[in-house]
Order: structure tokens, then sequence, then C-alpha cells
């Protein structure tokens, strides 16, 4: 490649890395005049690149919003961060991941790839806590941008049992936990605020008028705190003596809701009493819970999970004498 057509790259390496280049920047970075950045602009212009002039005592030129993606310039570290990305999320980026991991490493440097194969050998992930799923492009960007734009939206939405049902939507905003993506917002149908799984969400469409968003808790603590008031077989409610660290390393906010119990503004260190609900299918796990916490605690209700609170005591106490 003669020094030019690498500094033509170099310069497009430039203009993507940042919003606006200045010439006098430009110019020293390509260690040419500024009569030559000019030059360079133009053959990158001339194949289609849409680069463009920014006027003013800040100005200089950035990349423009064109018709098609201008060639990708990565560096080995950046090179190396994306594939790791879409290793590390392979279930969800599905497809287009695995087309995109082999386009970035078919135009690795060859000395990049014998770094990128010792370190893929001796690379383990662990298996998922459950099975990702990917939502569909088309109705991610479709809801997102009308979370952006405050718009309603139309779903075809089908449910754990398989039941389906067309909905309106005001989206609040998009969520991605434990392998799974959400939108919540407000279902104006059904008058409360509900929580849906995208991967189960077809035929987004947008639809004409506007919404305003509600003050209050921002999206990801309103799908974790509907997770913990989601319905289930137990209502479970307790008291607990610790600081909120403390309980929330067992008992995070997708499983409980904690309220203080004290009216003084306690530090975040100070253990104090919290009142903790939350609502399960199975009571047996939560005794273990409750001891891997190792702080005070009070079971107001179900007396179910007393008596298996008990029977774990007595068969720790069983096994901790001597034979």
């Amino acid at each position: 490649m003669s020094p030019p057509a690498g500094r033509v790259l170099t310069l497009l390496e430039l203009l993507q890395s940042a919003g606006i280049r200045t010439m006098a920047e430009l110019a020293d970075r390509l260690g040419v005049d500024g009569r030559t950045v000019r030059r360079y602009v133009g053959q990158l212009i001339d194949l289609g690149i849409p680069v463009e002039s920014v006027r003013g005592r800040y100005g200089g030129y950035r990349l423009a919003r064109g018709y098609r993606l201008p060639p990708l310039m990565l560096d080995d570290d950046e090179a190396l961060a994306v594939l790791l990305g879409l290793l590390a999320h392979r279930p969800l980026a599905g497809a287009a991941g695995e087309t995109a991991a082999a386009k970035i490493r078919r135009v690795l440097p060859g000395r990049l790839v014998p770094r990128l194969d010792a370190l893929l050998q001796s690379l383990a992930f662990t298996g998922p806590s459950r099975e990702p799923a990917a939502p569909d492009a088309a109705t991610l960007l479709t809801i997102a941008d009308a979370v952006r734009h405050h718009r309603p939206v139309s779903i075809r939405y089908t449910d754990r049992a398989g039941r389906r049902s067309d909905r309106t939507l005001h989206p609040y905003g998009i969520v991605s936990h434990a392998g799974r993506w959400y939108v919540t917002g407000e279902d104006p149908g059904a008058g409360e605020n509900r929580t849906f799984r995208l991967d189960r969400v077809a035929d987004a469409r947008a639809l004409p008028g506007s919404f305003e968003a509600p003050a209050g808790p921002d999206p990801a603590q309103r799908v974790l705190s509907g997770f913990a008031a989601a319905s289930y077989r137990h209502e479970v409610t307790l008291r607990i003596h610790g600081t909120a660290g403390q309980i929330r390393t067992h008992l995070p906010a997708a499983v409980a809701t904690l309220e203080e119990e004290t009216a003084v503004e306690p530090s975040p260190e100070d253990e104090r009493w919290f009142r903790v609900e939350l609502r399960v299918e199975r009571l047996d796990w939560l005794p273990a819970v409750l001891a891997a916490l190792d702080r005070p605690f009070v079971i107001e209700r179900p007396g179910e999970l007393r008596d298996l609170v008990l029977a774990l005591a007595d068969r720790l106490a069983s096994r901790g004498r001597p034979a």
C-alpha cells in the first residue's frame, strides 16, 4: 500500500473514532498540511464515504450519516473486544452474531490470529442459568424507536401458556435481564403497567399519537419489582435485621422487596430491621438462603416456612454432633 493510500485509511479511522476532527488535528496526526488533508477527504468522498465539513470555531470534518456503512477499521484490542463480546453472547446474537464474528476473523492481521486461537483454546464459559432467548431484531428496533419518541405500539404477544393476544403498549424502556430481553410500559387496555418478554412479541407496529412517560422508577427497577411481585403460590413476609447490602446479596431485587422499619434516616452501613416480602412457587430453597444470610430474622408468614427452617436447623445440628 502506498503511503498516500495508507494515510487516507488512517484519516478514515480517525474520523470513525470521534465526532468532529479539526483540520489542525488531522494534519498533525497524518503528518501533512491542510491542503493535503482536504485532498484526502475528497478521495474518501469519491469512494462513497459520507464525510462532511463543519464550519465554525470548532469546525472540521466528521462522518455524516450515509446510505451505507463505511469500511470499519479496528485495532487489535478493538477487534478482540468485539469478537469476545460476540462469543460471550452467542445465544443472544444468533446467526447474525456468527456471521459478524466470521467476517471480523477473516480480516484479522496474521499476527493476531495465533493470539486469538490461543485465547479461544484457553477460554471457557459456564452455562447460563436459563436458556437465553433472542428477540426479533425488527421488533427490538421498532419498540426502541417507540420508547425514544414516546409513541404507542401494537404488539401480538404469546404468553407462557401459548395464548396469543393483540395489545396496545406505551413502552417506557427495554431491559436485558438474565439472558432475556423485556419491554416494560403501560397496557392502556388493562389500565396497568406490564412487562413483556420481547422474544414472545411479534408484529410490533408504531401507532399514531404519543404518550407522557411517568415519573418514578426507571425501566430496570420496574422490571425487577414486577418479578418480585409476580403471582406465585406462596406469599412470604419476613423481618430481617442487617444492612440492605447484606440482604440484597442473598435476596436480590428481582426476588424480594425491602422496606425499612425505622423512621430515622440511618447510614447505609447501619444494621436495622427490614420488612422483606417475596412471592415464590416453592419454599424449600428459602431455609438455606436464610441460613447463609446469617442475620437475625422473624418469619411472619407462612407457618410452613417456619417448619422448614426448624427442620433444616435440626438436620444441621444432628450432623454437627460428634459420631
